[in-house]
């Protein structure tokens, strides 16, 4: 039976093209744990493998509640009753649609269009709901996201009191689909992008499920375990 080290909680699209796509363009099915082969891009960005080893390895993704150790007391069976239960209380969120830049600053990925409410009330109750099965962050972890990230003063308290400091209405959500890039790369890349992505975008864009990933502990990959509808 696989361990796993860490949990999270996750929209990640059903099955279909726009999961199909996102699965091809990382090189790997986060159900499955399969690698897949990637586009083969063309010019200076011909191999597109080392440019998204960062996000291949949390697979095709939009985080609710980020990568957490369960608290002591508490297993994947817990931490899986609490988000069915919570799946029933809670109503899908959506927005106009997605389209593929660099927002952040954080690499290439799809971001929401238009009016982003929903995903941020849901994203805050998923946060608030899911905060007693996740263990503390030990004095080293603080340090170092506080020494590393340039923090705001609400994002240091967000990291301190919900153990993570880019939550409620510091969410940052979206979909990354590269690791981060530099300049001179960014619109050649974000060109290939739009292209592979071009009639799989949907719209308007819909969080249906919370989805629980498991970090495999053996290999650092992270899997999706379980998918709750909405049902709120």
């Amino acid at each position: 039976m696989t361990a796993f080290s860490r949990y999270a909680v996750y929209y990640a699209p059903r099955t279909g093209a726009f999961a199909e796509a996102g699965a091809v363009w990382l090189g790997r099915n986060c159900q499955t744990g399969f690698s897949l082969a990637q586009p083969k891009l063309q010019g200076s960005l011909a191999d597109l493998a080392p440019l998204t080893t960062k996000p291949r390895k949390y697979g095709f993704h939009g985080t609710l509640r980020a990568p957490f150790r369960p608290a002591k007391g508490k297993d994947e069976a817990s931490v899986a009753a609490c988000l069915a239960d919570l799946a029933k209380r809670l109503e899908p969120a959506r927005c106009d649609g997605l389209e593929v830049g660099n927002p952040y600053g954080f690499g290439l990925a799809l971001k929401p269009v238009g009016e982003e409410a929903e995903i941020l009330k849901l994203a805050a109750a998923v946060v608030e709901h899911t905060d007693c099965l996740r263990a503390p962050l030990r004095p080293d972890e603080i340090a170092q996201r506080e020494l590393s990230e340039n923090l705001n003063p609400r994002q240091r308290l967000y990291l301190h009191r919900w153990g993570y400091p880019m939550v409620m209405e510091e969410l940052c959500f979206q979909l990354t689909l590269s690791n981060r890039i530099a300049p001179n790369v960014q619109l050649e890349l974000e060109t290939r992008a739009s292209l592979h992505f071009d009639k799989v975008l949907p719209v308007p864009f819909v969080i249906e499920d919370l989805c629980l990933f498991g970090e495999e502990a053996d290999t650092g990959m992270f899997r999706l375990l379980h998918r709750y509808p909405l049902t709120g």
